[in-house]
């Protein structure tokens, strides 16, 4: 199966190389009514076909090939009225520009579905989006309502489908926490990502902790935008990039739209979501609610969540825009716990843990203010604020040893943030060109309180403390931030463009308090104490550097290159470990590298959709775990040494009917994609014997998905493949441990089917996850859900009805 896979993955690739050009081209700018302008993002169209293409930061366009003949085309962008010109193309290029005023009047529906026709599901963001430069970087955009995948539970596996070189832990079957990485880095909640929502931090902590608790839901999404390292210059100190949920907003053609969507499914899964949204004069509005519940498919797997989300967008003036949203999430989860080795090959639905609870309330709310100074001129200002909490409740001893009663430990987190970011975008002309300048500021604080002791001695969500007493832990970590970046995007010809960029970082991070370690036989009576005063301060200053090239053809292709400084700051968390399972260095040291990409993206024709690149992460001082027998068998957390990952991400989407027929069907068509990342990781240097030349661990050398679509009018399907190579989970590239907190998570592969139909207002969905009932797991826990191997959810099945009116 993967050799076919492979095959068709090289097929559409050359099919891409062979492809001769047709015809006829059309290409020229769409500028703003005073033609001073050029507009970016604008989507340029030929009306009733899937022909379609994006205005560059020059606001030029190239579409095509197509046929000689007589078409209607169209340049749409969202605030300005739609320009329509009728034009008839002979064999080569025909120019043709396009001027659009502000808007004035309600957009037709005809031109909404027509944007809307031709897409993959995934894009790539403009080199200029609002106030955030993304020339030369590797991005993808997931547009929601393109992709077929269960919302009801927020399946990452089918969400992040077409996002090459993911590694995604499949240990939530309510989709209550997003688990995800990429190139050697923990997907423990996301924690290696800059995560945001609407562009504004909904992380725990984004120094002290930045770990993700809350994930939005994704039919409340418009869009999900990744970016890869070449981030930390904009948005800080992360390895991964950014990740930012795009919510919906209201329509702007009517006062009021209802949504309701009602799902069910496997082992008593059930989501309400319910929204509203609409145009009150200048107001635009959007608020939503949803209700989920499961009893997950073991036992002890107990769920239910709430989120609720608000806001609102004032147009105060042709100038000035003013924003304000909340958002308020809240779930309980009973936690079955892992399994060892041998218990998940003898029965991976058993559970040897029914007294764990998981408890999370967040809230975080945010205002904005944008701004257009002048027309090649734009200021944006975001303030936010985060105040949130986490309770864990239940039985952390290695998961090879049993409960035998009594209290448990109860660990309790307390976050409170605040921040706010300035920015101000500025295109002017260096010579003949067109060059673009970003110039922005951070400042944040993070403050987490942390507690830990007995809790009750009972079975269910009994959140608090039993006594204060030998087990007691209390301990506060502030973090202060302030940053300042600088991106300038030189257009040195018309294709060819250099983005030179850096950016400044002064990080605080403090912890006060003691923390408390008691020791206990198998018997729980008491061996030793060992209590540790808190009250480290450590500040520094980190300059980063970084660059991108970017040569756009005629073709609709671009190759890009770009080299970017990352750098990640231990925190007092990553110290004070309240796990049992690890001991951590007491000495652990920052880690500092870079990330480079080189590749080509584009679209060939109206049939073939690709991006292809290799990639290079260097790690130095690499945190990391290894089985140390000297630490009694532990886990045991340190800068392990230098590292690195090395790999080629790939995305192909081909439109069969379209390369066949020569024809755009909008109401007709079969697509296949494929999506093949291979990485080789690597540890160069070891402060350890017998980790030098070890594979770096959460580095699977092959991650493959793949799929059919079929579309018919309301109707569409999908057939998803998903693979992931034999990957190691720890610096010693350990087999397999007794507690089984470290690994092989062996290689698996799982299939995903799923239909929907919609006529006018009303829409069903259903679809089976794990369609041919692969027993597998892609997590082994050191704490909480497990300890231990954490299964993959079994065949299960789901069902949407919706309406819209």
């Amino acid at each position: 199966m993967r050799n076919a896979i492979l095959c068709l993955f090289l097929l559409t690739v050359s099919t891409a190389t062979l492809w001769g050009q047709t015809e006829a081209y059309v290409t020229g700018m769409v500028l703003s009514a005073d033609q001073e302008t050029p507009l970016e993002g604008v989507d340029v169209f030929v009306q009733g076909t899937g022909t379609l293409t994006t205005t560059n930061r020059k606001g030029k366009y190239t579409l095509g090939p197509l046929a000689p003949g007589t078409y209607q085309l169209a340049a749409f962008a969202y605030g300005m009225q739609t320009a329509r010109q009728s034009v008839t193309l002979k064999p080569g290029t025909t120019t043709l520009d396009f001027s659009l005023s502000p808007l004035e009047q309600t957009l037709d529906e005809v031109v909404l579905e027509a944007k809307n026709e031709g897409l993959n599901g995934i894009t790539r963001l403009n080199s200029v989006e609002g106030t955030a430069i993304y020339e030369a970087k590797k991005t993808e955009v997931i547009l929601i309502d393109d992709i077929l995948a269960n919302a009801a539970t927020n399946n990452s596996r089918q969400v992040f489908a077409k996002v090459p070189g993911l590694n995604i832990w499949e240990s939530d079957f309510g989709g209550l926490q997003l688990a995800i990485g990429g190139r050697g880095l923990d997907p423990n909640r996301t924690s290696n990502f800059n995560t945001r929502q609407n562009g504004y931090d909904i992380s725990a902590d984004a120094l002290g902790y930045p770990e993700s608790y809350y994930t939005p839901p994704i039919e409340a999404l418009e869009r999900i935008e990744v970016v890869r390292g070449a981030a930390s210059l904009q948005y800080g100190t992360q390895f991964g990039g950014l990740l930012n949920f795009r919510l919906k907003s209201g329509p702007t053609d009517r006062r009021l739209e209802f949504t309701s969507r009602q799902s069910g499914g496997s082992f008593g899964l059930f989501s309400s979501f319910n929204s509203v949204g609409g145009q009150l004069g200048p107001v635009n509005y959007y608020g939503f609610y949803q209700f989920k519940r499961g009893d997950g498919w073991r036992p002890n797997s107990w769920f239910e969540s709430q989120t609720a989300y608000g806001k609102a967008a004032w147009r105060v003036s042709e100038k000035l825009t003013l924003e304000a949203d909340i958002t308020h999430m809240q779930y309980l989860a009973q936690q079955p716990g892992g399994l060892t080795d041998a218990l998940f090959y003898q029965d991976p639905t058993r559970s040897i843990r029914a007294r764990n609870w998981f408890q999370v309330h967040w809230n975080v709310a945010s205002v904005k203010a944008k701004y257009q100074w002048r027309p090649n001129t734009k200021l944006e200002y975001v303030g936010f604020g985060l105040l949130g909490s986490r309770e864990a409740l239940g039985i952390l001893n290695n998961i090879n040893r049993p409960d035998l009663g009594g209290e448990r430990m109860y660990i309790r987190d307390e976050f409170t943030n605040v921040g706010q970011e300035l920015r101000l975008i500025h295109y002017y002309h260096l010579g003949d060109q067109l060059s673009t300048l970003l110039v922005g500021t951070r400042m944040y604080r993070g403050h987490t309180l942390k507690q830990q002791g007995l809790g009750d001695a009972g079975d269910g969500p009994s959140f608090g403390f039993s006594s204060i007493g030998l087990d007691y832990s209390e301990y506060q970590l502030p973090s202060h931030n302030v940053a300042f970046f600088v991106e300038n995007i030189f257009s040195i010809t018309d294709k060819f463009s250099v983005t030179p960029g850096v950016r400044l970082e002064h990080i605080i991070t403090e912890a006060d308090g003691y923390f408390v370690q008691a020791f206990r036989d198998l018997a729980g009576n008491l061996l030793s104490v060992n209590t540790t005063e808190l009250n480290p301060n450590k500040t520094r200053q980190i300059p980063l550097f970084g660059v991108g090239l970017s040569y756009k053809s005629d073709l609709n292709l671009e190759a890009y290159a770009n080299f970017s400084q990352n750098y990640r700051a231990i925190t007092f968390n990553d110290i004070v470990e309240r796990n049992v399972n690890v001991v951590v260095d007491p000495n652990l040291r920052d880690e500092r590298g870079y990330n480079a990409d080189l590749g080509v993206r584009g679209t060939v024709g109206n049939f073939l959709q690709t991006d292809v690149s290799f990639f290079h992460l260097q790690y130095n001082d690499r945190i990391a775990s290894y089985f140390d027998r000297e630490q009694g068998a532990k886990n045991y957390r340190t800068n392990v040494g230098k590292a690195y990952v090395l790999g080629l991400e790939s995305y192909a989407e081909l439109h069969w009917t379209r390369l066949l027929s020569g024809l755009d069907d909008p109401q007709h068509g079969v697509t296949t994609f494929v999506n093949l990342a291979l990485m080789h990781g690597e540890y160069t240097e070891a402060k350890i014997g017998g980790i030098a030349g070890n594979q770096l661990e959460l580095v699977p050398a092959v991650n493959l998905s793949s799929g059919l679509s079929y579309g018919w009018k309301g109707l569409r399907s999908s057939l998803q493949y998903h693979y992931t190579s034999q990957q190691f989970t720890d610096a010693s590239n350990a087999i397999q441990v007794g507690d089984a907190t470290i690994g092989v998570i062996p290689s698996y592969h799982v299939w995903d089917w799923a239909i929907s139909y919609q006529q006018k207002s009303w829409q069903v969905e259903g679809g089976i996850n794990n369609l041919a009932n692969a027993s597998y797991f892609t997590r082994r826990a050191t704490g909480y859900p497990g300890p231990g191997i954490i299964p993959a959810t079994p065949r299960s099945f789901h069902l949407t009805l919706g309406v819209t009116f």
